[in-house]
């Protein structure tokens, strides 16, 4: 039975595509299926593994909203081995169209169903908001992986984030469960990166990962040719992060 999880955070720049996309390669080459779900209008996680191929290509916008079958919207990706369902522009409007439903936050729920149990993991990557969007993605997922960018402020975007969590939870997916918080973009010749990080691990103990991913160049300049970090620079310090945040993630979810 596929786990699906939401990666969100409402603040932009967090590190929560290059999360999305880097699990999920890590999820792949540990021999688990992974369907990686674009959910953000800018469709950073699909330029980032190059999954829009061809104008008028089937996105989550036609699965959501033109009753376009997901396996005929999935694209197979050979490296890293793992399916996508791909977003662009189109789902810029996609708040609006569902606010005019009854069922608003079940849309994604609902299209993934057919297919959730021939994954091992479903990776969703949220929008940076708290729109409709986020409210399906947490909706539809079993837990919500939450990345936190080691800077000033960080705490804020995470209690804005956990008071909609609560909100999901007591209306529409009272199993929601938090997976954990991972430290991103930590800096270790700066004190301000080592303060935030004790001060989260202080407010949130055992839901902060052991695991933190670095300031890395080449985490950066992976997207630009279509790959993961681990196709991209294997020996570089942001696949050691992320393969090591990968295997503590499949950790917690075997013991």
């Amino acid at each position: 039975m596929g786990k699906i999880v939401a990666i969100s955070n409402q603040k932009g720049g967090v590190g929560k595509t290059t999360t999305a996309i880097n699990l999920s390669s890590g999820l792949s080459y540990m021999q688990k299926k992974v369907l990686l779900i674009d959910l953000d209008s800018q469709g950073n996680a699909s330029t980032g593994l190059s999954a829009i191929r061809e104008q008028g290509q089937n996105t989550i916008y036609s699965v959501l909203f033109e009753n376009c079958p997901i396996e005929q919207a999935i694209v197979h990706l050979d490296s890293p081995n793992i399916d996508m369902l791909p977003a662009n522009l189109t789902l810029a409007g996609a708040d609006i169209l569902m606010d005019q439903e009854n069922d608003k936050e079940m849309f994604l729920k609902n299209a993934v169903a057919p297919i959730k149990d021939q994954y091992d993991y479903i990776i969703i990557d949220c929008p940076p908001s708290l729109g409709l969007l986020t409210t399906n993605a947490l909706t539809a997922a079993d837990s919500v992986l939450i990345p936190v960018q080691c800077e000033y402020y960080a705490l804020e975007g995470v209690t804005q984030l956990l008071m909609t969590i609560r909100l999901v939870q007591k209306t529409t997916n009272p199993k929601l469960k938090i997976e954990g918080l991972v430290m991103t973009m930590y800096d270790i010749r700066t004190k301000l990166s080592m303060e935030v990080s004790q001060d989260v691990r202080q407010t949130f103990g055992k839901l902060v990962y052991q695991s933190y991913i670095p300031r890395n160049i080449k985490l950066s300049e992976a997207p630009s040719r279509g790959q993961s970090i681990f196709e991209y620079d294997v020996n570089s310090s942001g696949a050691k992060s992320y393969g090591d945040l990968t295997q503590e993630f499949v950790r917690r979810n075997e013991e």
